[in-house]
């Protein structure tokens, strides 16, 4: 296979329907891009995260902004509540729910930020391969955390400096949190309605819960393991 793909379907109650596919490079679990000029809202100068570590110059523009671009302007009319189904075919199973707008582009957005190259959201990337559509808060915790952990695992078999209790996962998910900020200063700058933002605050809230999460000692995971 050279390519992992996640075709989103949203179907409206007055027939109208929007589709993207969304495809990773099954080497490098990299967005792979459409080309289009990205908007001049995308420039990396704009509205620019607090904790980039991007170079303005080598690059051009926000990658994140730059692959989400087609997607914000696709739904810049659209409410946040609007009532669709979404479906999301991959080559492994297609999940369908009746949910909002929202919903939907949250889950999209989720594979585009983790896997666009920007530094500060690698540690989601891996989860992209195993995207989960229309996660719960608790299936989303499970999978952050058992990945964070894999990841440490790997690490320590390098040789690496490892963190299995955990200290440096909230300043990782600290970053996140800046990048969604960054990220919707940018998209208010042109979206006429709140699909896309409250998406991102959908995402941006998981991270927050995460990080209170780790600080409580992950009680609410450590039931499923009495």
């Amino acid at each position: 296979m050279t390519e992992t793909t996640f075709n989103y379907l949203f179907d409206f109650p007055d027939n109208s329907k929007k589709r993207f596919l969304i495809k990773l490079d099954a080497e490098t679990i990299k967005y792979v891009s459409s080309n289009n000029t990205p908007p001049d809202w995308a420039l990396l100068g704009v509205a620019r995260c607090t904790c980039c570590q991007l170079n303005l110059a080598t690059h051009d523009y926000c990658p994140i902004a730059a692959n989400i671009a087609d997607l914000v302007y696709a739904f810049r009319g659209t409410a946040s509540h609007k009532a669709c189904q979404v479906s999301c075919i991959s080559t492994a199973r297609t999940c369908s729910k009746n949910t909002t707008v929202q919903e939907g582009l949250a889950s999209i957005m989720g594979i585009i930020m983790a896997t666009s190259g920007c530094p500060s959201m690698s540690i989601l990337k891996p989860m992209a391969c195993f995207h989960l559509p229309f996660a719960t808060v608790e299936e989303s915790m499970y999978r952050s955390v058992s990945a964070y952990l894999l990841r440490q695992y790997f690490s320590h078999q390098d040789g690496d400096n490892c963190d299995f209790f955990m200290h440096r996962i909230q300043e990782q998910y600290g970053e996140v949190q800046e990048v969604n900020e960054g990220l919707l200063k940018r998209i208010n700058i042109t979206s006429e309605m709140d699909a896309d933002k409250n998406a991102i605050v959908t995402l941006n809230a998981l991270a927050q819960i995460l990080v209170m999460e780790v600080d409580e000692d992950l009680d609410s995971l450590k039931r499923l393991f009495s």
